[in-house]
């Protein structure tokens, strides 16, 4: 059940990836490059820099990240 992805092509750290995520997960990572006033890629790859472990899925991290933007501008 993957039609209800979204998939965006990047380059991270020199290399070329893909990404898959929900539209309303591009949504708010895109509110916050723009809070950031910084590319939507520079954001990603500022997450997929500070993920404390490799074996974490990039998609993972950039969710949860994404809730806890949600949660402070809820705060």
């Amino acid at each position: 059940m993957t039609g209800h992805l979204v998939k965006r092509s990047l380059r991270l750290a020199g290399h070329g990836t893909s990404i898959a995520l929900e539209p309303a997960f591009w949504a708010a990572l895109e509110e916050e490059a723009a809070r950031r006033a910084m590319p939507l890629a520079a954001l990603i790859a500022e997450q997929d820099a500070a993920r404390a472990d490799a074996a974490e899925p990039l998609t993972s991290r950039l969710r949860v990240f994404a809730l806890e933007c949600a949660r402070r501008d809820r705060a």
